[in-house]
């Protein structure tokens, strides 16, 4: 499937999340925008910083009634253990089978074979409309090529989507 992109409905789904909870993202409709990043692994560098930059500016955003909520392949468990490490402030979802990645077209796979999401931000609107799509980095490209000048435009993104809400 490819990926979603500005103006497309933004797909429902319901995924375990680490506060223990199932999260539907139909539930914030009406209610607020929700900033929907995917990202490939927990307890990674660049994973770590994209949540968090989130974890930082979540006042900013939440002040412009935006929720963010964070998605990768990896289990409930291991979400529970990296969000209390870093102390994030944010539901983490466990999308274990990469069903949720793979309706938005984010899913793809690490060199090692494994699936992992993309690091791929959406902007979605109180209505449930893709509103900006962040593209952050491509599976495809070679990890040794992204280091630390993927890692500045991770954390310098975060505070751009509060521009756009």
């Amino acid at each position: 499937m490819t990926q979603l992109k500005t103006g497309d409905p933004a797909p429902d789904f319901e995924l375990p999340s680490d506060h223990g909870i199932p999260i539907r993202l139909s539930s914030f409709q009406g209610r607020s925008n929700v900033i929907l990043f995917f990202y490939p692994r927990d307890e990674t560098s660049v994973c770590t910083a994209e949540a968090c930059s989130f974890r930082d500016h979540q006042d900013r955003l939440t002040a412009k009634d935006a929720q963010i909520l964070g998605v990768s392949v990896d289990p409930v468990d291991i979400h529970r253990r990296w969000a209390g490490l870093l102390g994030l402030n944010f539901p983490l979802l466990a999308d274990t089978d990469g069903s949720v990645s793979k309706l938005y077209g984010v899913l793809g796979t690490f060199d090692d074979g494994k699936p992992a999401s993309q690091r791929v931000t959406f902007l979605i609107d109180k209505l449930g409309i893709i509103r900006e799509v962040q593209d952050l980095w491509d599976l495809k490209a070679p990890i040794d090529a992204i280091l630390e000048s993927h890692t500045q435009t991770v954390r310098d993104h975060v505070p751009v989507l509060a521009e756009h809400l």
